[in-house]
C-alpha cells in the first residue's frame, strides 16, 4: 500500500505530528525527520547502512521502521528520532506520536482476507482422530486466550515425554481456535531429536517466511536480520503458530513475534525453563494418559471387542505405558487380527515385553514403546519391515513411494503397497497427498534396526539407491523446464528411470518445489557422509531453479558442494559452487559477500584453466559492478568475458556476456550501441537454445528501442519476450516484460493501457514479493498518473518507489523516484519540495553517468528560485 503524506512534512522550527495516527502517517514524518536532518548537516541523508552501524541494528531492521512496516519499540524509537536530528522537545511530541500510533494498533483488529487478496495460511496437520482426555491441559490453553488484550505475545509450552501426545494436543487445540485467528496458523516442525538434522532457526524462519510469502530474494542472510523480517511480517496480524518438536529454548526464541496479536505453542521434550522465565511462557505439563482415559482411547480404536474384554484392555493400556503412541500403534495390530481375543494379544505383547526388559530395565516408559514398536513388527511381512527400517536412514522430513522403492530397492507399485501397511500400523503417518513423515521415536528405532540387521554395505546400497534416484529426478526436471547447463559433465550416471516419472514441465516444477527441502538434506548428508559427487552435481543441475528465488536453499546445497568438492579436490566443482553462492549473495543484495566468492571463483577456475568458467564467472560480476553503479568495470568485466566465450565456441556464454553489456550502455545512454549488443545476444542465446537468455535479451532490446522513439519495434519484441516468459512459467520476467510494455505505451501517449500493463506487473511482483521489480512499476504508475494529471497519485506511487529502493539500495530507481516527486510537487507550486528531490535525483543520475542527469539539470535551473521553508 502506498505511503500517504498527509501533509506531516514540516519545516526547520516546527514539528506537528497531530494528525498520525497509522504506521505509516509515522513513518512519513520519520523520513521527513531525516531529509530535514541532511539539510541541516548540508550532506545526504543518512542511508540504512549508516543508521545501523550507528545503533547496532540490522540493515532490515532499520528499513522495517522508516518504510512504515514495523513499528519501532519505545527505546528504539526514541534513539532513531535523536539520531535523525530532533530537538529534545520533538523528541517528546513524537514518543507521544509513536504511543498514539501502538495504541491504534491494539484497538484495530485485523481483519481476514477477503477474495483475490493473498492467500492465507493454513498450515496445521489433520485434527486428531479419537482425541481423548486432557480436559485441564485443553483448558489452561483456552486461559491463555481468555481475559482482556495481552500486551506481549502469548506463548504456551506443552512439555512431556516421547509419544505422550504433545503434538496431537497441540494440533487438536489449534483446530479448535483457528477460528480465532483469521490471518492464518503456521506450523512447523523442528525436528529438535532427529539424530543426525534438528532444523537450525535460521532455516525455521526460512520455511516461516516463505510460507509469509516473502520471496527468496527477501530473505536475509542473517538469523537476526531473519527475525527481524518475521516479526515485521507477522507485526498486527492475529496468527497462531505452531512450533512442534523444539529441543532448546535458543531453537524457539528467533521464531517468537513481537505483536500480542499472536499465539504461539511450543511442544518439546524439554521443560523449556528459559522460555517460561524470560519470555513469560505458560507450561502446560504432559503425563501419561489417566488409565480411564487410555482404556477409553483403545476402545475407540478398538470398537466393540473392548467392551466384551475390559480387564484386558486396562491391561494392554498399562502395558503400553499410557503412551497414546504405542496405544495406537497396539489397537491397530488388534484391529488386523480380528479372530484373536484382545487377551491372547495382550499376554503376546506381554512376553516381548519381558524378553526386552532383560536388555533395558531402566523403568523408562520408552521401553514400553520399543516393546510395542517390536510387538507390531515382528508380524508385517518382511519386506514391509525392511522397507520401515531403512526409511530410518533417510536425511529429509517427509517421503513418497519412490523415495521408499528407491531405499528398498523395489518398485513403486511394492513401495506404495509397503507404506499403506506402515500407515495403518501407525508406523508412519500421511502429511499430504501420496506423502508419508514418522514420528521422531519411530525414526530413531527404525534408524537403530537399520544399523542393527543391516550391514554396512547395505545400507550404503540403500543411501546411494535414495540419492541416485533424487539426483536421476533432479536430472529429468530440469531438463523439462529447460533449466539444465549442457556445458556441465555429471560425475554420478543416475539413471531418471530409478525416481518420479515427470510427464510436463508444471509436474517437474511442482516436484522440484516439493523436495526442495528434502534435496537440501540429500546435499547435506551426501556431501559430508561419502558421497560428495552427488552433492556436487546437485549443486550444478539445480543451479538456475534456485536462481530463480530459493536462495536460502541455495546457499545451503552451493555451500555442501562447496566443501565437498574442496575436500576431492574437484577445482571445476569449486568453481560452480561458488559461482552459485556469488550469484545468491548478488540476489540477496549482499554485494560484498557476492564478490568475495566470485573473485574465489574466478582465481580457481583460473587456476584450472577453465575459460568456460571464467567467462561465466565475469559475466556475474560486470553485472555485480554494474548494479553497483560502476559501468567501467562491469564493462571491463564482460568484455573479458565476451573474448573467453568466443575463444571457446560458447555462443550462449557469449551472449549473455552481449546482453550484459548492451544494459551497462543503455544505463549510459548509449542507446544505438545497446541496441546492437541486444540483438547479437538475442540471436546467440536462441541459437544455442537458451530460451530463458533469449527473452531477457529481447525485453532489454525493446527497452532500448523504446528509448529511441522506435516503439513499434519495441512493443513487437516485447511481446515476444513475453510469449516465452509465459512459456517458461518465468514470473518475474513476466512482470520486467509487463512493466516494459507499460513504459511503451505510456511513450505513445497511451496511458490507460500503460496502467493495465503496470497493474498485472504489479499483482505479479507482489504475488512473487519481487521488489526490484516492484520498485520500476510503482514508478512507471507514478509517471502514467502524472501523465493523466493524477499528482495525489502520482506522489504516492513514486513514494513507495523511494521507500522500496532506498530500502534495497537501488540506485537508479531512487533517482527516477525523486524526479517524478520533484515534476509532482513542481507542478502542485511545492518548488522547495519539487527542487530538494530533482537534486536527490541529480545526484543519482550523476553517480550513475546517466544522461537524465543533464534533464535534470536543466529542469533545476528553470525552477523559479524559491525559500527553503
Amino acid at each position: 500500500m502506498a505511503h500517504r503524506s498527509n501533509g506531516h512534512v514540516f519545516d526547520q522550527s516546527s514539528l506537528d505530528v497531530s494528525e498520525v495516527r497509522t504506521l505509516p502517517d509515522l513513518a512519513t514524518v520519520l523520513r521527513a525527520l531525516r531529509r530535514r536532518h541532511a539539510r541541516q548537516r548540508r550532506d545526504g541523508e543518512l542511508t540504512y547502512r549508516e543508521l545501523a552501524a550507528r545503533t547496532g541494528w540490522s540493515t532490515a531492521a532499520v528499513a522495517e521502521y522508516l518504510t512504515g512496516r514495523t513499528l519501532p519499540p519505545t527505546d528504539r524509537f526514541d534513539v532513531l528520532v535523536e539520531l535523525l536530528g530532533a530537538t529534545p522537545v520533538e523528541q517528546g511530541v513524537l514518543a507521544t506520536a509513536r504511543d498514539r500510533v501502538a495504541e491504534q494498533q491494539r484497538r484495530t483488529p485485523r481483519r481476514p482476507a477477503k477474495a483475490g487478496q493473498r492467500s492465507v495460511p493454513r498450515q496445521l496437520p489433520a485434527d486428531v482422530f479419537a482425541f481423548v482426555g486432557r480436559g485441564e491441559q485443553l483448558a489452561r490453553l483456552d486461559a491463555m486466550l481468555a481475559g482482556p488484550a495481552p500486551t506481549a505475545v502469548v506463548i504456551s509450552a506443552v512439555s512431556g515425554t516421547a509419544g505422550v501426545g504433545k503434538t496431537a494436543l497441540a494440533v487438536h487445540w489449534a483446530h479448535r481456535v483457528a477460528d480465532r485467528f483469521p490471518d492464518g496458523q503456521l506450523y512447523v516442525n523442528l525436528r529438535g531429536y532427529d539424530p543426525e538434522q534438528p532444523m537450525p532457526p535460521t532455516d525455521a524462519l526460512a520455511r516461516l517466511l516463505a510460507s509469509l510469502r516473502v520471496s527468496g530474494a527477501e530473505i536475509p542472510i542473517d538469523v537476526d536480520e531473519r527475525a527481524a523480517r518475521y516479526r515485521s511480517q507477522l507485526a498486527g496480524q492475529r496468527m497462531l503458530i505452531v512450533l512442534d518438536n523444539a529441543a532448546t529454548v535458543e531453537q524457539v526464541r528467533p521464531l517468537l513475534p513481537g505483536t500480542p496479536s499472536c499465539a504461539v505453542v511450543v511442544t518439546s521434550r524439554d521443560r523449556l525453563v528459559g522460555l517460561v522465565a524470560r519470555d513469560g511462557a505458560r507450561r502446560v505439563d504432559l503425563d501419561l494418559l489417566p488409565l480411564p482415559d487410555a482404556v477409553a482411547l483403545l476402545g475407540h480404536l478398538v470398537g466393540p471387542r473392548a467392551e466384551a474384554e475390559p480387564g484386558a484392555v486396562a491391561t494392554l493400556a498399562n502395558l503400553c505405558a499410557r503412551l497414546p503412541l504405542a496405544l495406537r500403534v497396539a489397537a491397530e495390530r488388534a484391529a488386523t487380527h480380528p479372530a484373536a481375543t484382545l487377551a491372547e494379544l495382550t499376554a503376546e505383547l506381554a512376553d516381548r515385553q519381558r524378553r526386552l526388559e532383560l536388555m533395558d530395565a531402566d523403568g523408562d516408559p520408552r521401553a514400553a514403546v520399543t516393546a510395542v514398536f517390536s510387538w507390531s513388527l515382528q508380524h508385517l511381512p518382511p519386506p514391509v519391515a525392511r522397507t520401515f527400517r531403512l526409511l530410518g536412514l533417510h536425511p529429509g522430513a517427509d517421503f513418497d513411494e519412490y523415495a521408499a522403492a528407491a531405499l528398498a530397492g523395489t518398485d513403486p507399485a511394492s513401495a506404495r503397497s509397503d507404506l499403506d501397511v506402515l500407515a495403518r500400523a501407525h508406523l508412519v503417518h500421511p502429511v499430504a497427498t501420496g506423502r508419508y513423515g514418522m514420528h521422531d521415536l519411530l525414526r530413531a528405532y527404525a534408524t537403530h534396526l537399520a544399523v542393527t540387521l543391516e550391514s554396512d554395505a547395505g545400507r550404503r546400497t540403500a543411501l546411494e539407491g535414495l540419492f541416485d534416484a533424487y539426483l536421476g529426478t533432479v536430472r529429468a526436471a530440469t531438463k523439462l523446464l529447460d533449466l539444465t547447463d549442457a556445458r556441465w559433465r555429471l560425475r554420478v550416471d543416475a539413471p531418471t528411470a530409478t525416481g518420479r516419472p515427470l510427464a510436463t514441465p508444471e509436474v517437474a516444477r511442482a516436484w522440484l518445489d516439493t523436495e526442495l527441502p528434502n534435496l537440501a538434506a540429500v546435499a547435506t548428508h551426501g556431501g559430508a557422509g561419502g558421497w560428495p559427487a552427488h552433492a556436487i552435481d546437485l549443486s550444478a543441475l539445480l543451479y538456475r531453479y534456485l536462481d530463480g528465488g530459493h536462495y536460502a536453499d541455495a546457499l545451503t546445497i552451493h555451500s555442501q558442494a562447496y566443501r565437498a568438492a574442496e575436500s576431492t579436490g574437484d577445482r571445476a566443482g569449486q568453481a560452480y559452487a561458488l559461482l552459485g553462492i556469488g550469484v545468491t549473495h548478488l540476489h540477496m543484495c549482499q554485494y560484498e559477500r557476492a564478490v568475495d566468492h566470485l573473485r574465489q571463483a574466478l582465481t580457481v577456475a583460473e587456476q584450472a584453466d577453465d575459460r568456460t568458467q571464467q567467462a561465466r564467472v565475469l559475466t556475474v560480476l560486470g553485472n555485480l559492478e554494474r548494479l553497483r553503479g560502476r559501468p567501467e568495470p562491469a564493462a571491463g568485466y564482460l568484455d573479458r568475458a565476451m573474448n573467453l566465450a568466443r575463444s571457446t565456441g560458447d555462443d550462449a556464454q557469449q551472449g549473455l556476456a552481449l546482453s550484459n553489456l548492451g544494459t551497462v550502455d543503455a544505463q549510459q545512454g548509449r542507446y544505438e550501441p545497446a541496441v546492437g549488443h541486444f540483438e547479437r545476444a538475442a540471436a546467440l542465446l536462441g541459437r544455442s537454445g537458451n530460451r530463458l537468455g533469449e527473452a531477457t535479451a529481447l525485453t532489454n532490446l525493446g527497452l532500448a528501442e523504446q528509448r529511441l522513439s522506435q516503439y513499434e519495434a519495441a512493443a513487437g519484441h516485447l511481446r515476444q519476450a513475453l510469449t516465452v516468459f509465459r512459456q517458461l512459467g518465468h514470473r518475474q520476467g513476466q512482470a520486467n516484460t509487463l512493466d516494459n510494455l507499460g513504459s511503451v505505451h505510456l511513450s505513445l501517449g497511451q496511458p490507460d493501457q500503460a496502467v493495465e500493463y503496470f497493474t498485472e506487473a504489479l499483482s505479479l511482483c507482489r504475488e512473487i514479493d519481487d521488489r526490484e521489480v516492484q520498485v520500476w512499476v510503482l514508478n512507471g504508475l507514478g509517471e502514467a498518473a502524472y501523465t493523466t494529471g493524477r499528482h495525489a497519485d502520482a506522489l504516492a506511487h513514486h513514494t513507495e518507489a523511494l521507500a522500496i529502493a532506498d530500502e534495497i539500495e537501488a540506485r537508479e530507481p531512487q533517482a527516477r523516484a525523486h524526479a517524478g516527486l520533484g515534476y509532482a510537487h513542481r507542478d502542485l507550486g511545492d518548488l522547495a519540495g519539487a527542487r530538494r528531490h530533482f537534486e536527490h535525483a541529480l545526484a543519482g543520475y550523476s553517480e550513475l553517468k546517466s544522461l537524465e542527469a543533464d534533464n535534470i539539470r536543466t529542469l533545476l535551473a528553470a525552477l523559479p528560485a524559491s525559500g527553503d521553508g
